[in-house]
């Protein structure tokens, strides 16, 4: 750590020592808290301890990785923290993905250890984990019980000083697919994180509420500045919307991270205004689009700040969108954030003027290493200026506005040709939204012997709403232009989502293409 006046002002300092000087400062302050158990700092730090000397028992050296695939609890978050204490590194695996896929992560991570729980016993069975020795968190027999492994209490481990290249996590983009792709992320990227918390009130009477994955991204961005800045985080393994307000209500929340599903879902509930949220300071999102009307309806009934984090795993930059106090920008995903050089460039990658649409990129001070073993695919998403200053793609095309401020168009990828003209699903999506019988809208692109593509909507309506689904087709091509018209539309039940939210239009387009038309 460099000489400051408050770790929080360093260049660079550790987590992990972070806690431990919470852990001798008030011992017993709640740490980590799940519905079966609490740790305070103490016990937290003991724990780490534990941890970090089990794996050097066994073996394991700075740089070395172990897996961890379970639902969260506090065991799962000590043996994350423990292993960065002993400088190893982690990967936080998705359960529910195919065994081979499984199977691939864990191999292309070189993990020794992998920690697991009975709820994704069938995913981590023999023929997934390559034989990596497997340490069970909840006593089960899904592997080694993590009382049994963990070194005596009192055990302290070799002490390590990890610098801010070191690898922290490996975390893997694409699961889904068999073709997993692992992001490398540093110790200076996640310490850049935790400094940006002095931003956004965190402090050692924080009670951030997560209910995403700690696989996730997502949760990892709020569930270390809390730790690191001494506060108290409630993990819930399961989202269920009454069952988030009931707990945001009683803790007395201060932080947390929903996903736009999330947000819709609680702000759709009846008895949403009875619960007492008063407490809030800051409530973030990210990973998925965020529509401005919804947004506003969060920030007209729901006390504190709402930020809205735009950027990838990857890093390469992020815009930051506090809305509370720029209500007339909720269309966009911010600004970028201090130190952060977002760009828009042209097929031939040169850097476009404010107002015209191009694929977004960024550079900043926290970004991947690279895919895990891929230098390929790595240097696929890398683009250079003319300086030579590396930027990460973000596969979005967007324009900034005169202010400033990112409007996001669409995913690339996502972008239908119909008939030689460019269509942005996200424009039919919102024109769906304005339906009032319509509470979900994805919009994919699929083939078309007459124009290549042809855009097909896929709707989830309100519920107690009665619409055919020729007659939304039929409003929807009544306001919008000839070549934005959908061809086809299908009511369904809900939209196939990640665990954290985002819409697999992939999944809609293989249904689609199993159950084309007519």
């Amino acid at each position: 750590m460099t000489a400051a006046t408050s770790p929080f002002e360093a260049d660079f300092d550790l987590i992990t020592e972070q806690i431990r000087r919470h852990a001798q400062a008030a011992p017993q302050r709640r740490a980590l808290v799940d519905p079966q158990h609490t740790l305070g700092y103490g016990e937290l730090d003991a724990l780490m301890d534990r941890v970090a000397a089990s794996l050097q028992r066994d073996g394991l050296r700075p740089g070395d990785a172990i897996g961890i695939c379970a639902a969260s609890s506090t065991l799962y978050a000590a043996v994350f923290l423990g292993a960065l204490r002993a400088g190893v590194v982690v990967a936080p695996l998705a359960p529910g993905v195919l065994p081979a896929a499984f199977a691939n992560m864990l191999r292309d991570a070189g993990a020794k250890r992998l920690f697991v729980d009975a709820s994704v016993a069938a995913t981590t069975g023999p023929l997934a984990d390559g034989g990596v020795p497997r340490i069970a968190l909840d006593g089960s027999e899904a592997g080694q019980a993590l009382q049994s492994w963990l070194a005596p209490e009192g055990a302290r481990p070799q002490p390590v000083s990890p610098e801010p290249a070191w690898p922290f996590n490996i975390i893997y983009s694409s699961g889904t697919t068999g073709e997993p792709k692992g992001i490398v992320q540093g110790h200076g990227m996640r310490w850049s994180h935790v400094k940006r918390g002095r931003n956004y009130g965190y402090g050692e009477d924080t009670v951030a509420l997560l209910s995403t994955p700690l696989y996730s991204n997502t949760t990892l961005v709020v569930f270390f500045p809390s730790l690191a800045w001494g506060g108290t985080v409630v993990l819930m393994p399961k989202f269920d919307a009454a069952r988030y307000l009931q707990i945001a209500e009683t803790e007395r929340m201060t932080h947390t991270m929903l996903v736009p599903v999330q947000y819709q879902r609680l702000m759709a509930r009846p008895d949403f205004d009875r619960h007492n949220l008063s407490a809030t300071r800051v409530k973030f999102s990210t990973s998925a689009p965020f529509n401005a009307a919804l947004k506003a309806d969060v920030l007209k009934r729901w006390p504190g700040g709402l930020v809205e984090f735009y950027g990838m795993t990857e890093g390469g930059g992020t815009c930051i969108l506090e809305a509370h106090a720029h209500p007339t920008k909720l269309h966009t995903v911010g600004r970028p954030s201090e130190g952060h050089d977002i760009r828009v460039i042209d097929e031939a990658g040169r850097t476009l003027p404010v107002g015209e649409a191009g694929e977004v990129v960024g550079h900043s001070p926290g970004m991947m290493t690279g895919y895990h073993n891929r230098p390929e695919q790595t240097r696929a998403v890398e683009w250079f200026d003319e300086t030579g200053k590396r930027f990460i793609r973000t596969g979005d095309v967007g324009r900034f506005d005169e202010d400033g401020f990112l409007t996001l168009v669409d995913r690339k990828k996502d972008m239908i040709i119909s008939g030689g003209f460019n269509l942005y699903p996200s424009d039919l999506e919102a024109v769906l939204r304005e339906h009032p019988a319509v509470a979900e809208a994805s919009v994919i692109g699929v083939p078309s012997e007459q124009w290549g593509e042809t855009p097909v909507a896929y709707v989830v309506l309100r519920e107690g709403q009665d619409l055919a689904a020729d007659a939304l087709r039929e409003w929807v091509n009544e306001r919008v232009g000839k070549t934005q018209r959908l061809s086809d539309l299908r009511l369904v039940g809900e939209l196939p989502r990640s665990a954290i939210g985002k819409v697999l239009k992939r999944e809609l387009r293989d249904l689609y293409v199993a159950r084309p038309a007519g």
